[in-house]
């Protein structure tokens, strides 16, 4: 990670980021508790899928697992990274600080987007998921775009950092596929190895993948657009120290 000079957020903007932070954090915390309590209604999960667990104290670890296995708690937990990082030491900057905002921004839409679209439409949305859920789909993935449309930081996402982006995907992928071999379920339908068998189920990634990109690549727009009408008539271009 590299330190390079960057203009001093204002106050505004860190408290900005630190409430997306608290929101984020907030989210995976309530469902982590609530799982690992048992506090979900008990639903009888389709074949191949998660949700067959032991019952009381013994079902603990293989809930908080499962949980931990879901993309929307990745996205969210690299949200609340990103945005802690931007309100706790602004001036850091790097590529590595700068591919976990992109990470954030890209993993946080998909998540929205791909819950309403796949998922919500079949949800059973019932008991403590009636808190949890709508903090982490909605509220959390719509504070991360706006906080970043508002403050930024700009000037961040380059063409060279939009493939980068997809590496915590692909590691998503590869956990939930190589725990989905052991323990024999997955998170989602569309993941459903069991039900579906690995050629379906790679199509559907890959296209959700190619999806990310094209999400990236508008973000990367979003970000020289605004970049440019931010900038002061005169002021010469920032370096950019991942090119």
């Amino acid at each position: 990670m590299v330190d390079v000079a960057a203009p001093e957020p204002s106050t505004a903007a860190r408290a900005a980021f630190a409430v997306n932070a608290a929101v984020a954090w907030l989210g995976i915390a309530l469902t982590l508790v609530i799982s690992g309590a048992g506090g979900y209604t008990d639903t009888v999960p389709d074949a191949g899928l998660y949700g067959v667990h032991p019952d009381g104290a013994a079902g603990v670890v293989s809930r908080l697992a499962d949980t931990l296995s879901y993309f929307t708690i990745w996205s969210n937990v690299v949200v609340a990274l990103s945005a802690t990082l931007l309100a706790r030491r602004p001036r850091r900057d790097g590529p590595v600080v700068r591919v976990l905002r992109l990470d954030a921004l890209l993993m946080i839409t998909v998540t929205a987007i791909v819950y309403q679209v796949l998922l919500a439409p079949s949800a059973d949305v019932v008991g403590w998921s009636r808190l949890t859920d709508p903090i982490l789909h909605v509220v959390t993935p719509a504070l991360t775009v706006l906080v970043w449309l508002v403050v930024g930081p700009r000037g961040w996402v380059s063409g060279r950092l939009v493939p980068l982006a997809l590496v915590v995907p692909l590691t998503w992928i590869g956990w939930m596929l190589a725990r989905g071999a052991v323990v024999g379920a997955y998170p989602y339908d569309f993941a459903n190895v069991a039900t579906l068998g690995y050629g379906s189920v790679a199509r559907t990634l890959a296209l959700i993948l190619v999806f990310g990109l094209v999400v990236a690549s508008v973000y990367w727009g979003l970000d020289a657009l605004l970049t440019r009408r931010s900038r002061r008539p005169g002021e010469l271009d920032r370096p950019n120290p991942t090119g």
